[in-house]
């Protein structure tokens, strides 16, 4: 809103625009164009725009690193502890609240045609995905071990283990790696 405003928009005609289909609102104050290329992963761009503390985790952050064959039908995003509670009538999001010590580490910036997105690196990932494994299933959390560890030139097992240690399961992930690369 604030940039439309910027650029000599009035708010009449802003609501004109939602009226006749060129724009919709994600939230108040946040508006996309409707016909514009967005990537596969506009979606992802709308939420880390409509709460600038939104990161990308969990089956989410598995789907967009194919690590997993679960494509989920809301995105998952992991926000502070403090925060405020945040809803958005588009996209359909799971919010999750992490403690500083589980929200900080692992936090990428990528630059998408949609926008900047926030997501949690591969390796903290799989760690939040093992931290879950009692609510999201131990199915996606190993399926997503054994195609991380698949791909011999990008898997990175020092940075998995310290991962896995900052998410507090180590003990689960260091003997399953040790048994899947045998």
């Amino acid at each position: 809103m604030n940039e439309l405003r910027k650029s000599g928009i009035q708010t009449r005609d802003i609501a004109k625009a939602v009226e006749g289909g060129i724009i919709d609102k994600i939230k108040p104050g946040l508006y996309k164009l409707v016909n514009y290329p967005w990537d596969e992963h506009g979606s992802f761009a709308d939420v880390c725009n409509s709460n600038k503390k939104a990161v990308i985790c969990l089956l989410s952050a598995a789907s967009y690193y194919e690590l997993t064959t679960f494509n989920p039908s809301e995105i998952y995003v992991a926000v502070p502890n403090n925060t405020d509670k945040f809803v958005l009538r588009y996209p359909p999001v799971k919010v999750y609240y992490f403690g500083d010590n589980y929200y900080e580490p692992g936090i990428e910036t990528l630059e998408t045609k949609s926008g900047t997105i926030k997501i949690y690196n591969k390796e903290k990932t799989i760690g939040d995905l093992f931290r879950y494994m009692n609510k999201l299933g131990e199915d996606v959390a190993v399926e997503s071990l054994k195609e991380y560890l698949k791909n011999r030139k990008t898997r990175n097992i020092p940075k998995l283990l310290e991962y896995s240690n900052i998410c507090g399961v180590k003990k689960k992930i260091e003997p399953m790696t040790k048994a899947i690369l045998s």
